[in-house]
């Protein structure tokens, strides 16, 4: 059972406020558009009137920090089983969205791209998989002992991420205040909802792009891979086994860690350690090893196949130097030397920085 809350108001004398029915479900439901942190500090809010597949509109759609949905639904005029069976119903819809579809359905009734509204409200990129769990939550103006009956009985004996939220609303001359309880503690549905784990939702891969992080320093410049065309790690396997992936014809979108993107390419040749690379010079073949290079540790542990430096040949496509480097919201980034790049607002905004066109 929820617990009650009351408000006393503090002046001359101690007054009880009085609660009294919200006016209408949809000014609650205005209310929470407007603040949805009276509901919860960690979701944003995409969307109200969400159309299913069905035809039925779920009230509000939101997404948590974990790249997870939450179900809004106000109950309204509707029994308990009407409401909690309508909320199952649009589970049902919502468990089987798409990365793509979360950020089409986003970027229909907010008008930003998704990743960019992430990004405002968490301070975080968002995350490569979205909509791996859910949850449900019915919000009404007053819980009716049905209702706690029928969602108590799915939490407790079928582990359904189900909540219920009710607001009281006062009043007092001109200021009004509404207070939320919970019927079972958040953070309990919220360990339900992780174990509800659906198959991952990752934006699919093009099977062509990839993102190079390419750490500009004394093991490797810049300069010198825009000048003689390659990409490369080292250091220890952990930092050069990514770059395995890179095949002949992938289109790599390099960045320099905590500056941004500074250049797209084409592989030309998969990854060597450094002693076996040979770079074209004029219509003459010379071991990168042997050409003057501003790196002054380039040439690190040669014999080492662990340390030694690798790297995969690039034709660059289009390059800036590092002071110039394209960063802004939304954007993806990694530590991993080389990994698949699946976010189509990276590719679009770097595209477009570089004045490039989709291949």
């Amino acid at each position: 059972m929820p617990i009650e809350v009351g408000i006393w108001k503090i002046e001359d004398e101690i007054k009880k406020l009085s609660y009294s029915p919200i006016e209408s479900e949809k000014k609650l439901e205005d209310i929470l558009e407007k603040d949805l942190s009276i509901i919860s500090e960690d979701l944003l809010l995409i969307g109200r009137q969400i159309q299913t597949d069905y035809g039925k509109f779920i009230d509000m759609l939101a997404l948590d920090q974990e790249g997870n949905l939450a179900i809004i639904e106000l109950k309204k005029n509707r029994t308990p089983r009407e409401v909690v069976a309508q909320a199952l119903d649009y589970a049902s819809w919502v468990q089987n969205l798409s990365y793509e579809r979360i950020l089409n359905i986003f970027e229909d009734k907010q008008g930003i791209p998704l990743e960019e509204a992430f990004v405002d409200k968490f301070g975080i990129d968002l995350p490569e998989k979205l909509n791996e769990s859910h949850q449900l939550i019915i919000v009404s103006s007053q819980l009716d002992a049905e209702t706690e009956r029928i969602i108590n009985y799915l939490s407790n004996n079928f582990d359904v991420p189900i909540n219920a939220v009710f607001f009281r609303y006062f009043k007092e001359g001109n200021q009004e205040f509404i207070t939320r309880s919970w019927l079972i503690d958040p953070s309990v549905v919220e360990e339900k909802s992780s174990n509800t784990k659906n198959e991952n939702k990752k934006e699919k891969w093009n099977k062509q792009d990839f993102v190079v992080n390419f750490d500009d320093g004394s093991y490797r410049s810049w300069e010198d891979a825009t000048k003689y065309g390659f990409i490369s790690a080292g250091n220890g396997r952990w930092y050069s086994r990514t770059l395995k992936q890179l095949f002949v014809g992938a289109r790599i979108f390099c960045m320099i860690p905590k500056h941004g993107y500074v250049g797209i390419g084409k592989v030309v040749e998969e990854v060597k350690p450094i002693r076996d690379v040979v770079i074209e010079i004029d219509g003459e073949s010379k071991k990168l090893i042997d050409l003057p290079l501003t790196a002054p540790n380039m040439r690190h542990d040669l014999d080492n196949d662990e340390l030694c430096e690798h790297v995969v040949r690039v034709e660059w496509l289009a390059t800036v130097p590092k002071e110039k480097a394209y960063w802004t919201k939304g954007l993806k980034a990694n530590q991993n030397s080389a990994y698949k790049l699946r976010s189509q607002y990276t590719i679009e905004k770097v595209l477009k920085f570089f004045g490039l066109e989709e291949s």
